[in-house]
């Protein structure tokens, strides 16, 4: 089975590939954002996420530091530049960590190269394991294990 899957590949093309690195980016970008809302919500201005037109373009201020980039509403309080950097640095370390583990989980199940024709724990035990050698001992070792014994 091994040796199909090497010679016979599955045709690269271009949608699924693309597809991941605009999730990926699209991920990134909202990960600012919720940085950037975490720390404002920390600093008591409440939880203000940025209008859908401004989603892209005030992605350099956040990174900047500025807690109020593209907010819809004014908050009281807002977050210091630092306290917004940390955040962000935060939500982002975890963002890429569990798209990193999503990724290596996906490619491992779906990818090409994954391993095709494996059974699962519970079907090896099935067919080879303890339970089913005691049930056929009288056919696999009859002089061990037959009716004569």
């Amino acid at each position: 089975m091994q040796r199909a899957r090497r010679t016979n590949p599955y045709p690269f093309t271009w949608e699924i590939p693309m597809a991941a690195v605009v999730a990926t980016v699209l991920l990134v970008v909202l990960g600012i954002h919720a940085g950037g809302a975490c720390a404002n919500l920390v600093a008591g201005g409440g939880l203000i996420l940025p209008s859908r037109e401004t989603l892209f373009t005030s992605v350099p201020a956040v990174l900047g530091g500025d807690a109020g980039a593209g907010l819809s509403g004014t908050a009281a309080h807002l977050a210091g530049a630092t306290a917004v950097r940390v955040w962000v640095a935060v939500v982002e370390a975890v963002v890429l960590t569990l798209t990193v583990r999503v990724a290596k989980v996906g490619l491992g199940r779906w990818g090409p190269g994954r391993i095709q024709g494996m059974a699962t724990r519970e079907e090896a035990e099935r067919l080879l394991g303890r339970s089913r050698l005691r049930k056929v001992g009288a056919v696999v070792r009859p002089d061990l294990y037959g009716k004569g014994r």
